[in-house]
């Protein structure tokens, strides 16, 4: 065989490879006078049947077999004479004239830009004192109950109603429940709905409309009108549980001390903040990278990339519920994103080859040690990682990315901006 490259558009290339068939017919014979040797045939002894009756049956599976052999043998003696790297799989066709081509993609040449235009603002930020007052009393609305009251419902009191719902008289699907639970002013009901429930009493019927929303997840209700008849049956007001040793006890301070749960609490925050400051850092560090090192990116990879992702999409679906047959997602969906981590893959392994990046074992160490400190057992959730390979190459893998982006981080405009702990969390 012999071949020839063309240059295709984009990443695009073909060889077209012409097919000795004396070469491909002679392996062939000798394949079948092998299998001849030990075939099995309905009125032959072992090894005697008839070399035609053999052919009849196997030629033409050996043939393609061979065949199939042979291409891809001479499609990679070709690649690695014309030093290409295929990025996904080729395609092979008849070529017109004779022979065949194979159609594939190869792998961008990576060209970094000027990293010095990369721009990256730096969050500065402490866990204050508010912050741990905050997350206190985030802490002790999840501990809170509900005592039966003998007064009108207000904000932030549970409310059991008996309802019905009607739409032009007629009572529509998920209108009716008994004894249903609404925290007023949580936001889980329509805010018309718990405002019509704001004042009403123990045992207490009351009539009122409310319009859905026109986005409304129901589409039949969606901008319609109902009219709800409520009997409330129990109203109940919140009492939230005190800061002192029984509530530090709950919360894992064995021996019930507020001042070392506040501390415990300032650390935990502070790790966070630390984190969530990394992802903002390494997320304005990669898109400045796309910016100034665009690079063609490989259909075939952005493909297998898009069915990884749908794939590990319908798995994370499935372990909440839902049934395979009702997942409608489409490969496309993903496409940008599948795009952009292709794109990201094949900068970073530039820069880790030019620059001989690694993960240094200590480095895996402290990131294992680092995660292992929110749990009670440290020494376990280190144990853990560290029997387990495939486990280890994921921290690795971490390392070697926060690496890459410190490299990057050396070179771009980097700014500091003081902010709070509450705006980095998002809840400012």
């Amino acid at each position: 065989m012999t071949a020839t490259v063309e240059i295709l558009a984009g990443l695009n290339r073909r060889l077209t490879l012409n097919v000795n068939q004396a070469a491909i017919e002679a392996e062939v014979s000798k394949r079948l006078s092998q299998v001849a040797r030990t075939v099995r045939m309905d009125g032959f002894r072992p090894g005697k049947a008839p070399k035609n009756l053999v052919a009849a049956r196997y030629s033409g599976e050996i043939r393609n077999e061979v065949f199939g052999d042979a291409l891809q043998q001479e499609f990679s003696a070709a690649i690695q004479a014309n030093n290409l790297h295929v990025a996904g799989y080729p395609q092979f066709a008849p070529a017109e004239g004779g022979g065949f081509n194979a159609t594939f993609e190869v792998f961008p040449e990576v060209k970094l830009g000027d990293l010095a235009q990369i721009k990256v603002t730096r969050p500065q930020v402490d866990a204050t004192d508010a912050d741990v007052e905050r997350t206190l009393d985030v802490l002790r609305k999840q501990r809170v109950q509900f005592q039966a009251v003998e007064c009108e419902a207000r904000e932030g009191d549970r409310v059991h109603v008996d309802y019905l719902g009607q739409i032009d008289g007629v009572p529509f699907p998920g209108g009716e429940a008994k004894d249903f639970p609404v925290v007023l002013g949580e936001g889980r009901t329509l805010k018309e709905f718990e405002g019509s429930l704001t004042g009403m009493k123990t045992d207490e019927s009351k009539s009122f409309d409310v319009t859905f929303p026109d986005d409304y997840f129901a589409k039949e209700l969606a901008g319609k009108t109902a009219n709800f008849n409520v009997m409330v049956k129990s109203v109940h007001e919140a009492k939230l549980p005190e800061v002192d040793a029984a509530f530090a006890k709950s919360l894992g301070v064995a021996d019930g001390d507020v001042a070392r749960l506040r501390d415990e609490i300032r650390t935990n925050l502070a790790r966070e903040a630390k984190r969530r400051v990394q992802a903002k850092i390494k997320e304005q560090v990669l898109n400045g990278l796309l910016e100034t090192s665009p690079i063609d990116v490989p259909s075939n990879l952005v493909s297998m990339e898009c069915r990884a992702l749908m794939e590990k999409a319908v798995a994370d679906l499935k372990t909440r519920g839902m049934k395979e047959a009702d997942i409608k997602l489409s490969e496309t969906v993903f496409e940008p994103q599948a795009k952009r981590r292709v794109s990201l893959g094949l900068l970073m392994d530039a820069i880790v080859i030019e620059q001989k990046i690694v993960a240094g074992e200590e480095q895996v160490r402290a990131l294992v040690d680092e995660f292992a400190q929110s749990y009670e057992d440290p020494s376990e959730v280190v144990g853990w990682y560290y029997q387990d390979g495939e486990r280890l190459k994921e921290a690795k893998a971490l390392v070697l990315e926060e690496n890459i982006v410190n490299w990057l981080l050396e070179r771009a405009q980097v700014s500091d901006e003081p902010t709070t702990l509450e705006a980095l969390m998002g809840n400012a």
